[in-house]
């Protein structure tokens, strides 16, 4: 038994270093078949922050996103190049107080055996503050005063107070939460949303803060002053526009004034518009633009410009006109060619101002085919209108398309002129006579 022990312990090396030697070939195959390669992971890893206590807040920037290079064999990359998502980065903020912290990225990996190179940061400064929440009033602030004659009332606010949170330094900072409304020119109830802001002893806007809400609802009543009015504007004119014109529109700018009266009731007794003092359009053939003043009872006034501006627009009446049968002619038709055109003669139906049409005559306009560069054949084509009025305008042409055939022109041969410049006539060969024969008896 005891030679049995020695002969095994004295074979014991030889055992281990044959052992060490297959392993060595097996991994030196493996190695052969399936290489290590160093190489940067082909995607940023997004980096998930976990483990923070929810009465601090982070207030350092932390990279969303970080670059790793990986050390495994060919075939472990093949999968981490096909997986979605198999190397994770977290940042684990467990434990940790108010303060600067500086915090390792963990870095884990799906498939084996990976050894990790390096990851590109590998920590990160961490700046952790103590969340802090805080209410405060909402001041408004109303820039502007409301039209001549009208009188602002109390605003009313959606939210009296806002809330805000952050980190504790800057909540402290905050001395005023502000909102801004302008009521300039205003001359009806106001109801508008504005921005919340929260400012510092500066009157400075804080950034890095959260505001519940951010924006509210002002609500602004807008009453008319005792003695003032806001009237329309009513245009008066006298006269007859030119025979053939129409009147196409008429306004005034402002459309509306205010009046204003020391008597009330002269006030409240007017209509709810003023008329101006009457425009004359008595032959006009264009469009008018005046300045009109208005025509006011005694002792009622306009509050700002004492005149308006008026546009009398004018443009004169259309008809239609129809021409019938006329010639279509043929412009560009090329040497030793020859054209018929089917129809040549085409119904044009003209629009335009009835005074212009009443003038024309049909010699003022021409229907024409341009034969430019074209060759022989049948071709079609759409027939040109000129007329020689530009505010004629052709609005068709019965019918639309013109047939034209198109043929070359062969030449006639001149006749064979003697040097005295005359034709010589043209002689009849004589014919030659035939004799009878007399039949033999």
């Amino acid at each position: 038994m005891i030679a049995v022990l020695r002969s095994i312990l004295k074979n014991i090396p030889t055992f281990i270093l044959a052992i060490a030697l297959a392993s060595a070939v097996w991994i030196s195959a493996v190695s052969y078949a399936d290489p290590n390669q160093e190489l940067p992971y082909s995607r940023p890893v997004p980096v998930e922050v976990i483990g923070q206590d929810p009465g601090l807040i982070l207030t350092s920037n932390i990279p969303t996103q970080i670059y790793v290079t990986l050390k495994a064999p060919k075939s472990v990359w093949d999968r981490l190049i096909a997986e979605d998502s198999p190397v994770t980065a977290i940042m684990d903020l467990s434990n940790l107080a108010s303060g600067n912290h500086d915090v390792s990225i963990q870095l884990h990996v799906a498939e084996r055996p990976v050894e990790i190179i390096s990851v590109i940061p590998a920590k990160v400064k961490v700046t952790l503050e103590t969340l802090s929440t805080h209410t405060y009033p909402i001041h408004l602030t109303i820039l502007g005063d409301p039209a001549v004659g009208f009188q602002a009332g109390n605003a009313s606010l959606s939210k009296s107070t806002i809330s805000i949170s952050g980190p504790e330094a800057l909540v402290k900072r905050v001395n005023e939460v502000k909102s801004i409304v302008n009521i300039a020119q205003v001359q009806e109830d106001l109801v508008q949303t504005v921005v919340v802001d929260a400012l510092d002893g500066n009157g400075l806007s804080i950034s890095g803060i959260t505001l519940t809400p951010n924006k509210i609802t002002v609500s602004i009543p807008i009453t008319q002053r005792g003695g003032y009015r806001n009237v329309v504007i009513k245009v008066v004119t006298t006269g007859q526009i030119a025979s053939g014109y129409r009147l196409t529109n008429i306004s005034a700018y402002p459309p509306s004034v205010t009046i204003f009266s020391t008597n009330p009731l002269a006030i409240e007794n007017l209509p709810g518009y003023v008329e101006t003092v009457p425009i004359d359009t008595n032959g006009v053939k264009e469009d008018l633009d005046v300045q009109a003043t208005l025509n006011l009872p005694v002792g009622v006034s306009v509050v700002g410009n004492q005149t308006v501006a008026v546009q009398v627009g004018v443009a004169a009446i259309e008809g239609s006109l129809t021409l019938s049968n006329m010639r279509v002619q043929m412009i560009g038709l090329g040497p030793g060619l020859e054209a018929n055109l089917s129809p040549d003669r085409v119904d044009v139906i003209l629009t335009g101002p009835l005074y212009l049409l009443d003038q024309l005559n049909s010699a003022q306009v021409t229907v024409s085919v341009d034969l430019t560069n074209q060759g022989p054949g049948v071709i079609k084509l759409t027939p040109l209108v000129s007329i020689v009025l530009n505010q004629i305008r052709a609005e068709s042409v019965l019918p639309g398309t013109i047939e034209v055939s198109i043929i070359e022109i062969t030449p006639t041969p001149s006749p064979t002129v003697t040097p005295t410049g005359r034709a010589l006539p043209t002689i009849k060969p004589t014919p030659t006579p035939r004799l009878t024969p007399t039949p033999t008896p």
